[in-house]
């Protein structure tokens, strides 16, 4: 039952107080609690796994002793999220209620749990009567859950095990430690990535970052699939934001990338795309470095060879004394949509031999954005097109970043 005279402030303050020194599997106590004060007779988290193909609950200790048999821990609940009303609610970023069933004394809720414009869950609350007022309470304790597990997940081998299906690979733990979150954006910009295999990656990287108005995109792929192309990806990213946060421009992060890979990473081949947007005006400059030019997507159609031009050869050939890539510039419109990939996308082919290919890309990716769907979701749904395309099999990497200019109305 709730407290008397608990405000939603109260509540969320107790919240946040508490848990600056809790560690993670302290969170679904703390989360239970609160949602008794606010009125719930119950609260649990789910986290979406690193392949966004189930949600999965994150239980206290003593929750998973009490579930487990013989006195082994029980597999924590999973939900599908293509496949659940959970998943809706993960898939949309939409509060879902469902209907209560016939005889039952409590309805349920799915609220989104979402830091910033990153998805990282659901949050599943039950009570007597879910009405308005109180999920809006509940949306409340959600984003207020969302920051807390985003705080708390860099550190947290818990929420990683939760999060993980089977073992990564050495090359795939070395990269995942240097990625950023696979979604970050304003309200004048959106930016969201995502790679496969999640847990066998070798080459490919993403960076995306904001300093002010100006978003900063990267694309990488390093020749090779084990532990030095890891490394290799992992030390461009390294030299990338070294120079960018020195104020380097985009032709000196090359050149630093390129130096740096001559001297600690000698024979190490790198293709890239590195973009600067500013998003106050729409200005993209970026530069190619033998890699797949990206394709600009505006009104809901791919604009034919808008950003193709000729590539600057591959980084890592100090040694041939080739100049600087050239910055190319252009003019983006609001609601366009900048697609950047590795050719592990395009290359990927079927049990016939069928190559994935660009139109194909091209496509799927607006059709998902024309159904309405958010970045994020738009390339869950896309990679997963790509993983039947190939018999969940990818024979190389596949990253796709989408990044939407969406200005605010003056």
């Amino acid at each position: 039952m709730p407290v008397e005279n608990d405000t939603l402030g109260s509540v969320l303050a107790d919240v946040l107080a508490s848990s600056h020194r809790l560690a993670l599997p302290a969170i679904p106590g703390l989360l239970q609690d609160a949602g008794e004060r606010l009125g719930l007779s119950g609260a649990r988290v789910y986290v979406a796994d690193l392949q966004q193909r189930d949600l999965v609950a994150l239980l206290a200790p003593e929750q998973a002793r009490e579930s487990g048999a013989d006195g082994e821990a029980a597999a924590p609940e999973t939900l599908p999220v293509d496949n659940s009303l959970a998943g809706r609610a993960y898939r949309t970023e939409t509060t879902q209620l469902s209907r209560p069933e016939a005889g039952a004394s409590e309805q349920t809720a799915w609220i989104p749990v979402v830091d910033g414009i990153g998805r990282l869950g659901v949050l599943r609350v039950t009570a007597p009567e879910l009405d308005a007022p109180l999920l809006r309470r509940c949306e409340a304790l959600a984003d207020l859950l969302a920051m807390i597990l985003a705080a708390k997940q860099p550190y947290s081998d818990l929420l990683a095990q939760t999060m993980r299906t089977r073992p990564m690979s050495l090359q795939a733990e070395l990269l995942w430690a240097f990625l950023p979150p696979r979604t970050i954006g304003t309200a004048a910009v959106t930016s969201s990535a995502i790679l496969e295999p999640a847990y066998d990656v070798g080459g490919d990287a993403y960076d995306h970052s904001l300093a002010g108005d100006d978003l900063h995109l990267t694309l990488l792929d390093a020749m090779g699939h084990d532990l030095a192309s890891g490394g290799c990806s992992a030390t461009a990213l390294a030299a990338c934001r070294s120079s960018r946060r020195a104020g380097g421009r985009l032709d000196d992060i090359a050149v630093e990338i390129d130096s740096t890979l001559d001297r600690w990473i000698p024979g190490r081949l790198l293709t890239c795309v590195i973009a600067d947007l500013d998003t106050r005006t729409g200005r993209l400059d970026w530069i190619n470095c033998g890699h797949p030019p990206p394709l600009l997507i505006r009104d809901r159609r791919v604009v034919t060879g808008a950003l193709d031009r000729a590539p600057h050869p591959s980084l890592g050939l100090t040694g041939y004394d080739i100049p600087p890539p050239p910055v190319h510039s252009t003019q983006l419109q609001p609601g366009d949509r900048l697609l950047l990939f590795t050719d592990g996308v395009t290359d990927a082919r079927s049990a016939a031999g069928e190559l994935f290919g660009e139109q194909r890309l091209a496509d799927a990716v607006v059709r998902a954005l024309t159904d309405g769907l958010p970045a994020p979701e738009a390339l869950r749904r896309l990679i997963q097109q790509i993983l039947v395309h190939q018999d969940q099999r990818l024979n190389d990497d596949a990253t796709l970043l989408l990044t939407e200019w969406h200005p605010p109305e003056p």
